[in-house]
């Protein structure tokens, strides 16, 4: 009996070789074992205590390169694009590689390197805490909020040189960088309502933060003007969007002229789909996309959109960022949005 006990301990000890190993047996993240075996103050002490304690008990030492590196500078910084909402959406989405573009010329130029992680927190509900307890970087920018706005504001408790791509909403205690959604919806609805639009409908997934943000702007302002406006699930993913926006054209067919895409993305695929079926665009139906990527003004017709400024997203969150690593608690950065009048509507 003695002898199974022994290679029972023995067995447990050998399985503890990582921090997600004793996470995994404490119950808890590997970012609050990383952090309670740090000596961090922000973990509560009896949750410190227990992990102390398990680690002991297991003979656990933690990496020392990564222990160095937690107490040194590494030079990067992480940036994480999660993707809980449209899992097939790539990272080759021109919106992504816009600010990305912008965010690796303010980075290069404060002297750090950029590392990039595309995450599907279905496969990984400690991705975050994975990410930051890595000792690989020296803080961390996430890229939309998509459906983990809970995960990270849970990482935010304990974690502050994180800055988050999103939407602001009150009493959260993330910091963000990004624009006014909601009365950038406003803008496109109130402009598609002046230039004759008569019924809307909303291209986008309403159910990811920003989107949600931007249809309830436009709903608000169609609701005052007496204007049906209908959201219409349209993904990002390559394969699904051209299927989705053809399917929605033909049920709107005749019933809507005015459609607010969620994004330039959205709005040019659509553009594509209309001329296909011989619709002009904005004679029998008109058009405003939101994020004037550059593409907005090359299509035909040019695209009438909602400007956020990319350029100024990426210099914030790099800005505050660094301010974080100093040990500045930032407020968010809400940028304003503004309509470009151009040819759809």
């Amino acid at each position: 009996m003695a002898d199974t006990d022994v290679q029972n301990g023995a067995e447990s000890a050998a399985k503890v070789r990582t921090l997600a190993d004793l996470a995994r047996i404490a119950g808890v993240s590997a970012g609050t074992v990383s952090r309670a075996l740090a000596g961090n103050s922000l973990v509560n002490t009896k949750t410190r205590e227990k992990i102390e304690a398990i680690a002991r008990e297991h003979g656990f030492r933690p990496n020392q390169m990564a222990s160095k590196l937690r107490r040194q500078k590494t030079g990067v910084i992480g940036v994480a694009i999660p993707l809980g909402h449209d899992v097939r959406q790539q990272i080759s989405d021109t919106f992504f590689m816009t600010l990305l573009g912008y965010l690796a010329d303010e980075l290069t130029e404060k002297g750090y390197d950029l590392m990039l992680r595309r995450v599907i927190p279905a496969q990984d509900e400690d991705w975050l805490d994975r990410f930051i307890g890595s000792g690989m970087v020296d803080g961390v920018i996430v890229i939309g909020q998509s459906d983990q706005f809970e995960r990270i504001e849970d990482v935010a408790d304990g974690y502050l040189p994180m800055v988050v791509w999103g939407n602001h909403q009150e009493g959260q205690r993330h910091c963000v960088v990004g624009s006014n959604n909601r009365l950038g919806g406003k803008l496109a609805a109130e402009r598609l309502i002046a230039s004759g639009a008569k019924s809307l409908a909303f291209l986008g997934d309403t159910q990811p933060i920003e989107f949600a943000a931007r249809y309830a702007g436009a709903k608000e302002v169609a609701a005052k003007m007496g204007v049906a406006i209908r959201p219409l699930p349209t993904h990002l993913s390559p394969e699904r969007t051209g299927e989705e926006i053809a399917k929605h054209l033909r049920e709107i067919e005749g019933k809507v002229d005015g459609i607010f895409a969620a994004t330039d993305t959205i709005a040019v695929t659509c553009l594509k789909e209309l001329r296909e079926r011989g619709m002009e665009v904005p004679g029998q139906i008109k058009i405003v996309g939101f994020d004037d990527l550059p593409i907005s003004s090359q299509t035909m017709p040019p695209l009438t959109t909602v400007r956020q400024d990319i350029a100024a997203g990426a210099k914030g969150l790099v800005d505050l960022l660094l301010r974080r690593l100093e040990g500045e608690d930032t407020e968010s950065l809400v940028l304003p949005p503004h309509l470009v009048l151009r040819e759809t509507a």
